[in-house]
C-alpha cells in the first residue's frame, strides 16, 4: 500500500463552500420556481453537473433568464461587475448574491478608489471572471498584469496615484515580486494585498508538502485558476500530475513512487478528494 499524505487544506474554501451551500438551499427550497446560475457556480464541471442534476441552469447572459416564469439568479462566488447587478434589477430580476466577502471586500476597494480619482492596479489574470468583476467596480478602467515582465514594460505617469490590488487566488512570490518593482519606480503607490489568506496557506502547503514526497497529485478543474497555481508549485519541486477526478490517473504509472502528495483547489470537492485518496492507497 502507498503511503499518501493529504494536505490540510484541501479542497473547499470558505467562499466556494458558502456558495454551494447557498445554492443548494435555494434548490432545495424553491423546488416550484427555476432557479439559474450566471456562469459555471464554480470551477469544478463535477459539482456544476451535481447542481445542473438537481435543477440548476447555468446561463452565460442575464437575457437567457426565462422572465416569464417565477425565477431568481445566482451571481457566482467569483463575483460581477456593478453593471450585472443595474441589469437584473432593471429587468427585475430577483438577485440570490453568493460572491466570496473576500472578492466582495475588493469590489468596495476599488469603487472607492476609483471615486477617489486613482489608477488601479489590478493583478490577476484578465479573462477570469474574478477579475472582470473587479474591474467592473472601477468602471472598467484598471490597468491589469498578469505577470511581473508586463509590469516593466508599462509607461507609469509619476504624476499619478496608483491603488494596487489582486486577484484573491494570485500565487504571493509573484505579488511580492510585482510590488517590490513598484515600490522601486518611486511611483505614488497603494497598496492593498487581497491574496484570500486561504490562498496564501494553501500554497505554502503544497510547497512543503512537495519537499516530503516523491510525487504530487493536484485534484481540481482544469479551468480552476487556484488549482493550476498549486499544479505549478509543486511541479518547480517534485514530479506532479494534475487530474480533475480519480479516472484522470488510470493510466498512470505509480509504481515507482512510495510516497504521494495530494492537495486539491479551493473549488474540488470533498467527494473526488476522497475517491482519488482512496484510489492511491489501492494502487498495486
Amino acid at each position: 500500500m502507498k503511503k499518501v499524505l493529504i494536505a490540510e487544506s484541501a479542497g473547499f474554501c470558505f467562499g466556494v463552500k458558502r456558495a454551494m451551500n447557498m445554492a443548494q438551499k435555494e434548490l432545495e427550497e424553491k423546488k416550484s420556481i427555476s432557479v439559474y446560475a450566471l456562469g459555471p457556480l464554480i470551477h469544478n464541471k463535477q459539482a456544476v453537473e451535481k447542481y445542473e442534476n438537481m435543477g440548476l441552469i447555468t446561463i452565460d447572459k442575464i437575457d437567457e433568464v426565462n422572465q416569464n416564469l417565477d425565477s431568481e439568479m445566482i451571481i457566482r462566488s467569483h463575483g460581477v461587475s456593478k453593471a450585472i447587478y443595474d441589469e437584473a434589477e432593471s429587468k427585475g430580476i430577483k438577485v440570490v448574491d453568493t460572491t466570496c466577502p473576500f472578492v466582495r471586500k475588493i469590489h468596495y476597494i476599488v469603487s472607492k478608489g476609483e471615486e477617489e480619482n486613482k489608477e488601479i492596479i489590478l493583478l490577476g489574470d484578465k479573462n477570469h471572471p474574478e477579475i472582470i468583476g473587479i474591474n467592473g467596480w472601477c468602471k472598467n478602467k484598471a490597468i491589469i498584469f498578469k505577470e511581473l515582465n508586463e509590469v516593466k514594460s508599462y509607461n507609469f505617469d509619476r504624476n499619478k496615484e496608483y491603488l494596487v490590488v489582486s486577484q484573491t487566488t494570485m500565487n504571493e512570490k509573484n505579488f511580492e515580486a510585482i510590488i517590490e518593482y513598484l515600490e522601486s519606480l518611486g511611483l505614488k503607490l497603494s497598496v492593498k494585498n487581497t491574496i484570500c489568506s486561504a490562498t496564501s496557506i494553501r500554497q505554502q502547503e503544497a510547497r512543503e508538502l512537495s519537499q516530503k514526497v516523491e510525487v504530487m497529485v493536484v485534484i481540481g478543474g482544469k479551468h480552476s485558476s487556484n488549482t493550476q497555481k498549486l499544479v505549478k508549485i509543486c511541479s518547480e519541486i517534485v514530479d506532479t500530475i494534475s487530474i480533475e477526478t480519480k479516472d484522470d490517473m488510470q493510466d498512470f504509472d505509480f509504481s515507482k513512487y512510495s510516497v504521494i502528495g495530494v492537495t486539491a483547489g479551493a473549488s474540488t470537492p470533498d467527494w473526488i478528494i476522497e475517491e482519488s485518496v482512496e484510489f492511491l492507497k489501492e494502487y498495486k
